[in-house]
């Protein structure tokens, strides 16, 4: 098994000590070699390299992957083509991902947050533009918990569309949380969607865990919608967390006399797009034909450094720099064959220099 499958079974690990294993030693194999004077390099105390060596020591590789067998669990780590190529761009990616059901890696991702005491008015909100959303192609993404979460998961199933639920406990079947939506859960894997987590099986949910999966709902998204929020909900952070990944942030407006109006007019105060109707963020992320993609034909080169780019390109987002990464071409010359591509029809620019071939 996998060195960065074992290591996310570690619960001190996160993307930063991880940076540091590699930085140290170069690949997970070694790491698993070295004993505590060894793994003195690293700018970790002498606590956690103690807590470390003592969990590595006990890890039950067999246990793990008969759980993983058992429960029809897929580890997909970020070497995986099946990782969400927006994912990868935040500046703490999840090591690796435990997923049930099938990761839809599109791309057309969008986050639908809110709190979980909603009012009717909330519930009609989400119902009416998830509705349309899913109708165009979109894939909501949103955190299984009670309130506008779960409506926005139903609502999607009900459309027919697919949507994918971030957990912040296990995905295995006796941890999914909250227990009343694990029957919401199985639905939604039915429908080909996916319920993932960076919790291995077993994981429970924690004060710590939900912000933490916020940013997975907010980082493999286009963008997030908050619908209706108090001032401290956990929805803001999401909201926060696109922000700081550089993703676009919808609200909808809210009475002002309603407990839950404080987050999104606050959102939409401070400058993010005012939504009162679907075209409002179909617009915004140039995502009026997704549905129309899967059928498009291929798209020919008109030059060797167009073949060489389209080799990347696919219905999947992808950014510019990684792009630039995997052609070994410079900056300057991807921007400018993407542009030209861009007025010829071939590629869509998504935002923020995210690229999918646009026929």
């Amino acid at each position: 098994m996998k060195k960065e499958i074992l290591i996310s079974y570690f619960p001190k690990i996160t993307f930063k000590r991880y940076q540091q294993l590699l930085a140290a030693f170069s690949n997970l194999d070694t790491v698993w070699k070295m004993g505590f004077n060894e793994l003195k390099k690293l700018s970790w105390d002498e606590n956690l390299i103690s807590e470390f060596l003592t969990w590595r020591k006990n890890l039950d590789e067999e246990k793990i992957q008969r759980v993983l067998e058992q429960e029809n669990i897929t580890c997909v780590t970020r070497d995986n083509e099946n990782y969400p190529e927006l994912l990868k761009q935040i500046y703490d990616p999840p090591l690796c991902l435990f997923v049930r059901g099938e990761l839809d890696n599109s791309g057309f991702n969008l986050a639908v947050v809110g709190t979980r005491k909603f009012t009717k008015y909330g519930k009609q909100v989400t119902e009416e533009l998830v509705l349309e959303l899913a109708n165009h192609g979109i894939t909501i993404v949103s955190g299984l918990a009670f309130g506008i979460d779960s409506i926005a998961h139903s609502t999607t199933l009900r459309a027919g569309g697919k949507t994918i639920a971030v957990l912040g406990s296990g995905v295995d079947k006796n941890h999914v949380h909250p227990s009343s939506h694990r029957e919401l859960a199985n639905n939604i894997i039915d429908s080909g969607g996916a319920i993932i987590s960076e919790y291995p099986p077993g994981a429970l949910p924690t004060k710590y865990t939900f912000p933490k999966r916020n940013r997975i709902v907010a980082g493999m998204s286009l963008g997030t919608l908050v619908i209706e929020a108090p001032e401290k909900s956990g929805a803001l952070i999401t909201a926060e967390c696109a922000m700081d990944n550089n993703r676009e942030v919808f609200a909808v407006p809210q009475n002002i006399t309603s407990l839950t109006a404080a987050g999104p007019n606050k959102l939409i105060q401070t400058g993010v797009t005012c939504v009162t109707k679907s075209k409002d963020i179909l617009d915004v992320l140039n995502l009026q034909n997704v549905a129309e993609y899967v059928t498009n034909k291929e798209i020919l080169p008109d030059s060797p450094t167009e073949a060489e780019l389209l080799k990347h390109l696919s219905r999947e987002v992808i950014h510019v720099d990684e792009l630039t990464k995997k052609t070994h071409m410079k900056s300057q010359e991807v921007n400018a064959i993407l542009t030209l591509m861009e007025m010829k029809g071939k590629v869509k620019n998504l935002g923020n220099m995210n690229y999918i071939l646009s026929r």
